[in-house]
């Protein structure tokens, strides 16, 4: 099993940060088909996501994003440009930010 690690820090803090991960979650589910669970507190949102091949967690807290996924023997071929993809959407949220 390949794990990807992803981690952005920001200063957008929470309210703003939670907006983005909705953002990453609807654009998970309509573009890669991602089935996504969110749990809220008042220090993170944790995001946890799942489909074949595909399975992993995005943590959004007041100072940081850091996503861990772990891909399947399948998926595992592609990890470098799915890692790719997975980072340009993210830092093209931020950049929004």
């Amino acid at each position: 099993m390949t794990t990807l690690h992803i981690h952005r820090s920001h200063v957008l803090g929470m309210e703003r940060a939670r907006e983005l991960g909705q953002s990453w979650v609807a654009e998970a589910q309509a573009q890669w088909g991602l089935h996504c669970e969110r749990q809220t507190s008042p220090e993170e949102d944790l995001i946890a996501f799942s489909r074949s091949g595909v399975s992993g967690t995005l943590r959004v807290t007041a100072l940081e994003f850091e996503l861990r996924a772990q891909l399947g023997f399948l998926m595992a071929a592609f990890a470098p440009a799915i890692e790719t993809q997975i980072t340009q959407n993210l830092d093209a949220l931020l950049g929004q930010a």
